[in-house]
């Protein structure tokens, strides 16, 4: 059985679809209940306090089910972390380190390793200006690793919980090993299913929808602000390869993935493109856009790509000709694209 944290969210949506086509038994988890629909591809489904990976009622629960993999997706994200840091870090940090701890005592009670998928994030990087920024123009997993937000800060230090429980245990144990982490640092996703949910990446996926509503956009970034980005279907795709990659495959426990890496402005043009009507303004957030700016401009994925064959399906152009934008426009039904 496969448990998904955080099950309600924009990554929990596709990854619940995925699973269960192929018949996979999913126990979700959200302090938020699940679409009816998405609700009925789960086994069971835990929210409220069962749901809420901070709450001892959540482990306890949990605990309950046959567990063998878990996809750990909960977390408050980071322009909502700034907001209120210390829900972040009981989220974020302490929820992680319940996730860890109930993968650790499930594999001791079946002698077989549990494994946790974790997604990271780019905001784990923090450049100090926007020319040491511009220095590194793909950024290894061992570079930059000073983070400016809570939130990256949090990430990090969760990527440390789970090196550490996957060879603390494996000590104890002598050579068996009860925790398997494995973690990916994603750029920026963006989703046609579901709506942007407090990233500060956002300013591309709300830019589309606004566009595809009707609806002014007010861009919080400078139009010559880059960072990578990634289609949501790649983002369910990596997570599934690296999950299912042979362990004596993997060179390292935590792995960049990259996919495009377009401005701002990039981005506004090719909403242009097949929305000709979209309007959309810059107004600068300077909070939010001094973090975007120490964020990496794009990433170096080469150790994915060598270990476990990581390929992005979709380009920038791709990406929205055959994912974004007619999921979009079948989302809202308003205004028909112009055909490219």
């Amino acid at each position: 059985m496969v448990l998904i944290t955080g099950a309600s969210g924009e990554m929990g949506h596709a990854l619940i679809e995925a699973l269960a086509k192929e018949g996979t038994p999913v126990l979700a988890a959200d302090v938020r209940q699940l679409p009816h629909g998405l609700a009925e591809q789960c086994v069971a489904v835990l929210t409220g306090a069962e749901g809420d990976v901070t709450s001892p009622a959540f482990v306890e629960r949990a605990a309950q089910f046959p567990i063998g993999q878990i996809f750990h997706l909960a977390a408050v994200l980071s322009t909502a972390a700034e907001r209120d840091p210390v829900r972040a870090h009981r989220v974020n940090v302490d929820g992680t380190l319940a996730v860890l701890s109930l993968a650790q005592q499930r594999g001791e009670q079946v002698r077989h390793p549990v494994q946790v998928m974790f997604p990271s994030t780019i905001a784990v990087y923090g450049f100090g200006s926007l020319e040491e920024k511009q220095r590194i123009s793909a950024v290894r997993e061992d570079q930059a690793l000073h983070p400016h937000t809570l939130y990256g800060i949090a990430k990090l230090h969760c990527e440390r919980l789970g090196e550490y429980y996957t060879n603390h245990y494996m000590q104890l144990a002598g050579e068996a090993r009860w925790v398997d982490f494995r973690a990916l640092r994603f750029p920026g996703l963006i989703s046609a299913e579901t709506l942007p949910s407090g990233g500060t990446s956002d300013y591309a996926p709300e830019m589309l929808h606004a566009a595809a509503q009707g609806i002014t956009y007010h861009c919080f970034v400078r139009p010559s602000t880059r960072i990578p980005f990634m289609a949501m279907p790649d983002g369910i795709k990596a997570l599934r390869m690296l999950a299912n990659a042979p362990a004596e495959h993997l060179s390292q426990r935590v792995y960049n993935i990259g996919a495009f890496a377009p401005t701002a402005e990039e981005i506004a043009a090719i909403v242009r493109r097949y929305f000709p009507d979209a309007v959309i303004e810059y107004d600068v957030d300077e909070r939010r856009q001094a973090i975007v700016d120490s964020w990496c401009a794009d990433v170096d994925d080469s150790a994915a790509r060598r270990d476990w064959g990581w390929q992005p399906e979709y380009d920038f152009e791709r990406a929205f000709a055959e994912y974004l934008v007619p999921a979009v426009t079948r989302r809202y039904r308003q205004i028909t694209p112009v055909q490219q």
